[in-house]
């Protein structure tokens, strides 16, 4: 494989903007950064876990069942337009960290196998960069290994840019507009697989 080119490329997936990213970015916002830490690991080893899973059994699965990646993205796609809602519309005049919590470990890692861009992002990399002279197992479990040791510091980046605009947003006209902007922005962020699932279905 060439690893600099897959490192490039997992390095942009990963900082650039995505559910992951401004989900932990509002949770840093609206919990700081030691609540926030098991949505954080949970990002990155249900992520690794899901390339391994995407890589080793479930791009069989769906060569065998294209549709079902299909349901896959209609879904996530669904559940991600409602997560998006309730950024925008969380309470703010007075933020409760004991009644509202973060997402937790599991939560997080769960999330990943509803996430389009998740999807989109292991698929890809485990196709684009893998070779068939060599042997198939091993570069995929390198590459989930390397989505762990990269993603990690871009989420955590993301996660720090939240926690250090709390201050700025603690009056609660500024948090109202961070977690609107937050759930457009979120929900923007699918416009490419709407896009593809309108085509598919309409065209």
């Amino acid at each position: 494989m060439d690893y600099a080119a897959l490192s490039l490329f997992i390095l942009v997936g990963c900082i650039t903007p995505g559910p992951n990213n401004l989900m932990i970015l509002a949770s840093g916002v609206n919990y700081g950064i030691r609540p926030s830490l098991p949505h954080l690991f949970g990002i990155n080893l249900g992520f690794t876990l899901m390339v391994m899973g995407v890589g080793l059994g479930m791009a069989g699965v769906f060569a065998l069942y294209p549709m079902l990646h299909e349901v896959l993205k209609v879904l996530g796609s669904v559940y991600l337009l409602w997560l998006a809602w309730k950024i925008a519309s969380a309470p703010v005049q007075r933020i409760d960290i004991k009644k509202r919590k973060p997402f937790s470990f599991l939560q997080a890692a769960l999330f990943q196998w509803v996430n389009p861009k998740a999807w989109i992002l292991a698929t890809g990399t485990v196709v684009t960069f893998s070779l068939a002279h060599l042997e198939y197992s091993r570069q995929v479990v390198e590459i989930a290994i390397l989505y762990l040791v990269l993603g990690m510091p871009c989420t955590a980046t993301w996660l720090g840019f939240g926690t250090g605009l709390k201050r700025f947003l603690a009056s609660p006209p500024r948090l109202r507009t961070f977690n609107v902007s937050m759930g457009l922005l979120l929900a923007l962020s699918l416009w490419p697989v709407l896009a593809e699932l309108w085509q598919l279905f309409y065209a």
